[in-house]
């Protein structure tokens, strides 16, 4: 079976008319995370200039680092495909993971001020983004004014989730914190057309218990704890959430897991 596109008589004075297959798979509007990485209701002229700043697309293996601490800003990076984390070295020379990012989000926000990456991040699994060189991004704002708020959504949407981070951190008990971090990857996985209550974890028992505090074996207690009490199924790295609503309310503090 032909894995090529079948494209219609195009109209020749549309501006995808001289376009290859492969480049018109490879454009902003083809890709099934645009909803989440880019503003609804940019028409198509405007989708078209924001194409032609888009950089290469980059494959990235899993275990191999995107941008490391100190490396010079040239560009944000939209997730296209698979997972990373993000992390930074503390006093002790340990890892320290701050994020766990997948698919329509953006890397890299975190040296706008600086001009130099303050993380590294690494892929979780073999993965792809696209590199978007943020001075022509910066250029495109001033005439693209749904562009640029849409952008600082996403920035606040990155303090907010920083926020949260901390405040698991320093406030949550060790169950809270673990069905907190179920709920934020449930309603990620929702935003994206997938189910939110069956997925697999990208990431290992380890990188769960560093990102919250907590150690390898308190995540593989309470991942018994919570199977216990037929809150979980869990093969592996498949996860299913069995009571989602019991889950939300552990992490919001209402309930505990006795």
């Amino acid at each position: 079976m032909s894995n090529s596109i079948p494209i219609v008589s195009p109209d020749p004075s549309s501006a995808y008319a001289s376009l290859s297959v492969e480049e018109l798979r490879n454009r902003c509007s083809a890709c099934s995370m645009h909803e989440l990485c880019l503003p609804m209701g940019l028409d198509e002229a405007d989708m078209n200039r924001l194409d032609q700043i888009i950089g290469r697309r980059r494959k990235v293996v899993r275990d191999s680092t995107l941008y490391r601490v100190g490396d010079p800003f040239t560009n944000l990076y939209a997730i296209r495909l698979g997972h990373f984390k993000t992390y930074q070295i503390n006093p002790d020379g340990d890892q320290q993971i701050t994020g766990f990012q997948m698919a329509g989000e953006l890397l890299g926000m975190d040296a706008i001020s600086t001009d130099r990456h303050h993380c590294n991040a690494v892929a979780l699994e073999d993965s792809e983004v696209c590199e978007i060189p943020f001075a022509r991004l910066e250029n495109l704002f001033s005439d693209m004014p749904t562009l640029l708020r849409h952008f600082h959504r996403m920035m606040s949407q990155e303090i907010t989730r920083e926020q949260s981070v901390m405040l698991l951190l320093g406030n949550m008990r060790a169950e809270q914190r673990f069905a907190a971090f179920l709920v934020n990857l449930s309603s990620r996985y929702a935003a994206r057309g997938y189910s939110s209550t069956s997925f697999q974890l990208r990431m290992s028992r380890e990188e769960i218990g560093n990102y919250l505090g907590l150690t390898i074996e308190s995540i593989s207690r309470l991942l018994s704890k919570f199977k216990k009490r037929g809150l979980l199924k869990v093969s592996n790295r498949e996860l299913e959430i069995v009571d989602l609503p019991i889950v939300k309310a552990l992490a919001a503090g209402t309930e505990t897991c006795s």
